[in-house]
């Protein structure tokens, strides 16, 4: 039983320590809401969102007011709309079509964002997966709040190396279409391998199949939480200390906060009427000073992200939370760990602009952390294959090691390395980073798909 002790305790988090529940998101199934007009595919789906979530943000900000914790967005994700379009899309615009009725139905419910606009294709595409996937760049250039994700492989069926070269030129063209706000669509676009079913982060949040029909799962973030408690933990002392105690705090700190997300998680069930899903830990940064992974890593012993021991430091620290998070709630899920973000991170874009940090080194970075490449700016006239070649590196990374990892990728239009563009709010600001310019194409350009590895094999 969580008591309100449990939450007086961490005020001093919250207060001074940048302690947040990031999200609540409301699952929601629509594969109800098929149908073979499209007319009435929308209208059901446009009633069923706004119906479920007409008291999603007003609970959670009731929420937030009586227990004090901050509760930063109110999310939705849906089942993936490349299933419940199927039988009434017959082209990439009739997918749009269903991006607006999305949008409409989440400015209507006030949340910040709806994901879903999504296809699962690792093992091969079907027509409306093809159809869903090439509407992107218009359907993201037309709308506000809707988020799109594509999963491309898994450690199960390998690698879907066609989807892999397509989400190279969507991207892209993603990019040219939202060029006037600094290629912005792109950060709403993520390509996925292993991508769970329960995620409540944008921009990879879809209502997997295998859910039930509505349900409430709870995002928290606390990195500004550890940093401090790992500072209090050397603070005065000439050595330090040793990595048990370093370990044990971290744990201990990730216990705290995931308590907080289950009360948050258990009240909004409650009042909503809506079965509780998971919690989610995961420690993501916001560009605010002390927010940060980064500053996390540099507590750990490292002088800037990226350093030697950087890789080792972020696997101890994405351990520890899942471990601090199992111990507080029966249902921790989606991601959990540690992400590292570029844009949204302060201390990430420090070891950028030093020179600490490349590409590659966060590729190295993406095999223990919780997702991959994320919210990396990129010369705007970067090749399509070169970015499918980064999709295809990450998800085999995923794929190998059976995890999820995942790439938001944004080649900003007319930016080049050592320009800086400005995406605003908790998306932040970027300095272009420079990509490996040798050619992959001979690669990325054959069909088929990579299989799956030998340890896939377990039935």
């Amino acid at each position: 039983m969580i008591n309100i002790s449990e939450v007086l305790e961490t005020n001093k988090m919250i207060e001074q320590e940048n302690l947040d529940v990031r999200t609540i998101t409301l699952g929601i199934s629509l594969l109800d809401c098929a149908d073979k007009d499209l007319n009435t595919t929308c209208e059901k789906i446009y009633r069923k969102i706004t119906m479920l979530a007409q008291n999603l943000v007003s609970t959670g900000e009731q929420i937030s007011r009586e227990f004090a914790i901050p509760i930063v967005n109110k999310r939705i994700s849906i089942t993936p709309i490349s299933l419940v379009g199927a039988a009434c899309c017959k082209i990439p615009a009739d997918y749009v079509q269903i991006a607006k009725t999305l949008d409409k139905a989440a400015k209507e419910v006030g949340v910040n964002f709806l994901g879903g606009y999504s296809a699962v294709v690792s093992k091969g595409m079907t027509k409306s997966d093809e159809l869903l996937i090439r509407s992107i760049p218009q359907a993201l250039a037309e709308t506000e709040r809707i988020c799109s994700s594509v999963n491309v492989g898994s450690t199960k069926t390998g690698i879907n190396m066609d989807a892999v070269r397509l989400m190279g030129d969507i991207i892209l063209q993603t990019a040219y279409n939202t060029k006037e706000q600094d290629s912005l669509g792109c950060a709403k676009l993520v390509v996925l391998c292993n991508a769970p079913d329960d995620n409540p982060f944008m921009a990879g949040a879809f209502h997997g199949v295998s859910e039930a029909d509505a349900i409430i799962n709870v995002g928290v973030s606390g990195p500004g939480v550890v940093k401090y408690a790992l500072e209090q933990m050397d603070k005065g002392k000439e050595k330090p200390a040793n990595f048990e105690v370093l370990c044990e705090t971290i744990k201990k700190t990730a216990f705290k906060i995931t308590r907080v997300g289950q009360l948050v998680a258990q009240e909004a069930s409650k009042r909503l009427g809506i079965p509780f899903g998971i919690i989610d830990l995961s420690l993501a940064p916001t560009p605010a000073i002390g927010d940060s992974v980064a500053d996390i890593l540099q507590c750990i012993g490292v002088e800037h992200a990226g350093a030697p021991g950087t890789t080792a430091a972020l696997a101890l620290l994405n351990d520890q939370v899942k471990k601090g998070g199992v111990m507080a709630s029966s249902y921790v899920g989606g991601l959990s760990g540690a992400f590292i973000p570029v844009s949204e991170d302060q201390g990430m874009i420090d070891a950028v602009k030093a020179g600490a940090l490349t590409i590659e080194k966060l590729e190295a970075m993406t095999c223990v952390c919780s997702v991959g490449l994320d919210m990396i700016a990129i010369p705007g006239d970067t090749k399509a294959t070169t970015i499918a070649g980064i999709i295809a590196d990450e998800s085999a990374i995923g794929m190998v090691n059976q995890k999820t990892t995942a790439v938001r990728i944004i080649p900003v239009i007319g930016k080049k390395v050592g320009d800086t563009v400005e995406f605003g709010g908790l998306l932040g600001y970027a300095p272009i980073m420079p990509v490996n310019t040798y050619d992959c194409g001979r690669f990325v350009n054959r069909t088929g798909r990579i299989p799956a590895p030998i340890h896939s094999f377990k039935n």
